[in-house]
């Protein structure tokens, strides 16, 4: 899946960055449960699933390799009144395999070339805060912490 360079440095060889389909439905619902450490309903989250992916106001993309999948990334897009124009939220995940070799970085740089070209006003993620180490990765792909989250759960 990866090749050294001459510093020893990891890089891709081969990765392809395709739109997601309706077979990638296991690898992104096993992904999403790793990803919040619980089991999620299946049948509810295909049914979630399948209307995103529909959805043109979103893209979920694939990063693969010789049909292995290492990471996803979903880009869900709308017009809001406070930013006066189109944003978007991005949520990815990269499976542990495969962390530290820059599909993450090519998977953002996509969703970037994409919301360069559909001129949208910005960017956003979000993380758990038990997650300490995403602000790191988070800021060494572009993005800076602006804003807090507040968030009630039923």
């Amino acid at each position: 899946f990866v090749i050294r360079t001459h510093n020893n440095k990891v890089m891709n060889s081969n990765l392809q960055i395709r739109k997601s389909q309706n077979q990638d439905l296991d690898f992104i619902y096993k992904s999403i449960c790793e990803l919040e450490n619980e089991e999620l309903d299946f049948e509810v989250f295909k049914e979630i699933f399948n209307e995103n992916i529909s959805n043109p106001n979103n893209l979920y993309l694939i990063a693969e390799n010789e049909n292995e999948e290492g990471g996803f990334i979903s880009f869900h897009t709308q017009n809001l009144l406070h930013h006066s124009g189109r944003v978007g939220e991005i949520q990815f995940f990269i499976h542990q395999n495969h962390r530290g070799k820059g599909i993450g970085r090519k998977l953002v740089e996509k969703i970037m070339q994409y919301a360069d070209e559909n001129k949208l006003k910005s960017i956003e993620v979000t993380t758990n805060r038990k997650r300490l180490e995403n602000v790191i990765i988070y800021e060494n792909l572009g993005f800076t912490l602006s804003h807090n989250k507040f968030t009630i759960y039923k």
